[in-house]
């Protein structure tokens, strides 16, 4: 076991460049499956911080392993370690601290820009973020904000883009994690689930458009939710190669 968990849910939602992150600094992490119930029998009291990635599934679906995730969760929350989700990982923690989480009128998908909620400018999770930025979006459910919650992020199709709780807890409704080889997976195999007409949703084509620079610059914000997740973990953060 490591210091590090990050949580999957389904094998093409994978930690993309988290991962390279953490192997560029030589921080090892350990990776299991909460739908192969692999948080079975873990020790929640062994890591020091922990991400939660994406999935197709919804936290309401009736699953019994989304409750024993969700458990752990509010385990992790409990111990106040640096906690970071993304998209499915984000409204799993929405969840956890007791707030709802909806299925939307449509799906939001592709790259699409964000806006800063007025009051959130000066939270560390922005300080890296320059003026005008996108995040890479696939999602039809969206979180509402816990009580005690700050709202981050927003835009025109979700209006809880982020939102962070206490010092140690990020919730994003996007994907930062992409690489240029995950957005070619789920266009490849899964954009037959798109409608393109309609104006939440990006073509296959727009998506591809540019893709190399549009990672690239979706790196760039990524390493700056990592940096500070990482840094809520003083023994880790101390660890970095190349982030500080």
């Amino acid at each position: 076991m490591t210091d590090i968990l990050i949580i999957t849910h389904i094998d093409y939602c994978t930690p993309g460049h988290l991962a390279k992150v953490l192997d560029d600094a030589q921080l090892s992490f350990t990776e299991l499956r909460a739908d192969l119930n692999q948080l079975e029998g873990y020790d929640l009291d062994r890591p020091k911080a922990v991400a939660i990635m994406g999935g197709p599934m919804s936290v309401n679906d009736p699953l019994p392993w989304l409750q024993v995730e969700i458990n752990a969760l509010k385990h992790f929350i409990s111990r106040d370690i640096p906690l970071l989700g993304h998209c499915l990982g984000g409204q799993l923690l929405a969840k956890a601290l007791g707030a709802q989480v909806s299925k939307m009128a449509y799906t939001e998908s592709g790259w699409q820009a964000m806006d800063v909620v007025a009051g959130a400018e000066q939270s560390p999770w922005l300080a890296h973020l320059p003026d005008d930025f996108d995040i890479f979006q696939w999602h039809g459910d969206t979180f509402a904000l816990p009580e005690g919650a700050q709202p981050l992020l927003s835009n025109r199709w979700c209006a809880n883009q982020a939102f962070s709780w206490g010092d140690k807890i990020l919730a994003l409704q996007g994907h930062p994690e992409m690489t240029a080889e995950l957005v070619r997976q789920w266009l490849h195999d899964w954009s037959h689930l798109l409608d393109a007409s309609q104006p939440s949703q990006q073509s296959c084509e727009v998506m591809l458009d540019k893709l190399d620079d549009k990672v690239g610059a979706l790196n760039q914000v990524a390493e700056g939710f990592y940096r500070h997740w990482l840094s809520q973990a003083p023994e880790l953060y101390a660890r970095l190669n190349g982030l500080s």
